[in-house]
């Protein structure tokens, strides 16, 4: 398999010249916020718009979760262009902070990763400990205003951009306490137009109820004087039905299992689930009372509680299973399930807080739900042989698709159009010999390749995680392995003995990964499942390795892009004494503009890439077989004897 070639044969014929601290540039405050907000709210569009009032309402929401709030109220201004969160909290504290000498209004509101939230003294959990929530809102509004009642006072200050207007003000003597915070989101960087969806915010809030039995949520739409109570005492056991009921498909099944529990020190859960006729699964979870779109780890803990729950039924009551072999996905198959868990120091994946990533989180909620839901299951035992009869079908359903699936790959062409991935954003062109293919790292880098590519013959298709490593699963499992299958047939080409390279639609498939470790993983597992079950591909010469930069560096009015550290020294090093030079550090493809990604990585005329061939079948195999089966001595022994070679990426 190929390996980069080393930076100096890329760069050999660049000089070098001195490199001194005063060439480095520092954003202070705020302005890094204002500079790249998507590294903290996702992006500008209408999702980032909300994300600011989902982050100030989490400041609420943490007050309620700790016991020293019981109500919020929520209100949309007029225009729907700003809003205001007001909780019967603690109040954010206003006295001068011994150091900083400002008072901790000002620091929380000022200044990233400043907050109460690190330790565990004043917040035993929270939806984050980032410190950076109220300080982006403030980054990233036109104004904020914000009143504290605590301490026998009213105190106010208002602020523009990041920026106070004045200093803290107290006012008139009272004896309530909370926090009132009014922002309106800037226009300079979300645009004119949007502006807050009274419908999603209303969904939103009532999520957060369900979620806290004992929190009222009272909401107002100024532009229509409509008004809305959210309270739900009996919590998630009230909203399963309601997620239910949205997904259109009766349950399989009469009753839900409901579990809560709480271990000191360690984690808390809430749990509800049942069955339905859908044969979708959905698994709705919180972490902290945050939403986590991308699962985690308490997703699969509570994915591997589910099937080791019925396996233990079927074993216990002795349930015969004949003629199929049911899998993790036919078990879960119709599953709906709703998993809220709280942990004191929760680690999510970035500042939007899409993915939980404790590892001990998974262990915890398998050992809380497993034997609950084992009990449940033996105590209602004909509820337990509908959900085995109805993994049973799933499993039928499933074996019969895979069979009509191999005859249509025996017996027809496969069409441009035919059963293509929804995900896919394809190209117009249907000349394999001008088409490409991106496969790209998540959702967010899928948006940037999308919007930069050439609709005509360029087409994206967004990889969620690691894909599967096809060197250790059996071919069963490959062809199950939904990622994997979406890539077969975007490709069109068939799979294994199937495979036809003259129907492949698609002249040239590029790996679009990261520049980081992560990335170059999955570009690994992606080379592993080409060479096992389409090598081919690999054979004709189809597949690239993409090379986006890892750094930018504007000197002046010119724009540099580097792979690595090394070649942006030698840049750097290229550059005049007294050239002052920016550089830019990109976290990811998704923090990359469009047109960025489309200058360096997507124009055909510009871009770097890697062509992947086999040159020596036989020290392929044995590298794919040591690095990537199961044998783990295999792994320690080439570690071992490579590891003075190493290179960190921390």
């Amino acid at each position: 398999m190929p390996t980069l070639p080393p930076p100096s044969a890329r760069a050999s014929s660049r000089p070098t010249t001195s490199y001194t601290a005063g060439d480095i540039e520092v954003l202070e405050g705020l302005e890094p916020v204002r500079q790249r907000p998507a590294m903290y709210i996702g992006g500008t569009d209408a999702n980032g718009y909300h994300h600011l009032l989902w982050e100030i309402l989490d400041n609420a929401i943490d007050e309620a979760m700790n016991g020293y709030a019981t109500r919020i109220d929520v209100v949309l201004d007029a225009d729907h262009k700003g809003a205001s969160v007001k909780d019967d909290g603690r109040g954010i504290p206003v006295d001068k902070h011994p150091k900083f000498k400002k008072s901790a209004l000002e620091l929380i509101l000022c200044t990233l990763h400043a907050g109460g939230k690190f330790g565990q003294k004043n917040s035993s959990v929270s939806g984050g400990l980032h410190g950076v929530g109220s300080s982006v809102v403030n980054a990233l509004s036109e104004e904020l205003d914000v009143v504290v009642l605590r301490d026998g006072f009213e105190h106010s200050q208002s602020f523009s951009r990041g920026t106070p207007k004045a200093k803290l003000k107290q006012g008139a003597a009272t004896r309530k306490h909370g926090t009132l915070v009014h922002f309106r989101p800037d226009s300079l960087i979300f645009g004119p137009k949007l502006a807050f969806d009274p419908e999603l915010v209303v969904e939103h809030l009532e999520s957060k109820a369900y979620l806290h039995g004992g929190l009222v949520i009272h909401f107002l739409d100024k532009a229509t004087g409509a008004t809305k109570e959210l309270h739900h005492p009996n919590g998630i056991a009230d909203f399963l039905p309601k997620l239910i009921a949205t997904r259109g498909k009766a349950q399989a099944h009469r009753g839900q299992f409901v579990h809560t529990e709480e271990r000191e020190g360690e984690l808390k859960l809430d749990v509800a689930l049942a069955w339905t006729e859908s044969t979708e699964t959905v698994v709705r979870s919180y972490a902290n009372s945050i939403r986590t779109p991308d699962g985690g780890t308490h997703e699969a803990g509570l994915n591997a509680a589910v099937v080791k729950a019925v396996r233990a039924f079927i074993e216990t009551k002795k349930v015969q299973v004949k003629g199929v072999t049911l899998t993790a996905e036919d078990i879960r198959e119709g599953m709906v399930a709703l998993i809220s868990v709280y942990v004191s120091n929760p680690q999510f994946q970035s500042q939007t807080k899409n993915r939980l990533n404790n590892p001990e989180v998974a262990g915890g909620v398998e050992g809380v739900v497993r034997p609950a839901l084992e009990q449940w299951l033996l105590e209602n035992g004909t509820i337990g042989e509908a959900i085995v009869m109805r993994s049973i079908l799933a499993a039928r359903a499933r074996e019969a698709r895979r069979e009509a699936t191999q005859q249509v790959l025996r017996k027809t062409a496969i069409s441009h159009r035919l059963n293509l991935p929804g995900k896919l954003a394809d190209c117009s062109s249907t000349d394999p010999a001008e088409s490409e293919l991106f496969l790209v790292e998540g959702d967010s880098a899928g948006g940037s390749a999308k919007q930069g590519r050439d609709r005509r013959t360029q087409a994206i298709l967004p990889l969620r995680g690691k894909v599967l490593n096809a060197e250790q699963a059996t071919a069963a499992k490959v062809r199950e392995n939904r990622e994997l299958q979406d890539i077969v047939n975007a490709l069109g080409c068939g799979i294994g003995n199937d495979f036809d390279v003259t129907k492949l639609r698609y002249g040239r498939i590029f790996l679009l990964m990261d520049a980081d470790s992560d990335g170059q993983h999955i570009s690994t597992l992606l080379l592993t499942f080409f060479y096992r079950h389409l090598r081919g591909l690999l054979e004709h010469g189809h597949i690239y390795i993409a090379l986006p930069p890892l750094f930018r560096v504007d000197a002046g009015k010119e724009t540099f892009w580097a792979l690595d550290e090394r070649e942006r020294d030698r840049i750097l090093a290229k550059l005049p004494k007294n050239a002052k030079a920016e550089i830019s550090r990109f976290k990811g493809l998704g923090e990359m503009p469009a047109e960025d990604l489309k200058a360096t990585t997507l124009d055909p005329r510009r871009r770097r890439a890697l062509r992947v061939t086999i040159d020596n079948v036989l020290e392929t195999e044995r590298i794919m077989s040591e690095l990537m089966g199961k044998d783990a001595q295999a792994r320690f022994r080439f570690i071992m004897e490579n590891a003075a070679q190493a290179e960190l990426d921390l």
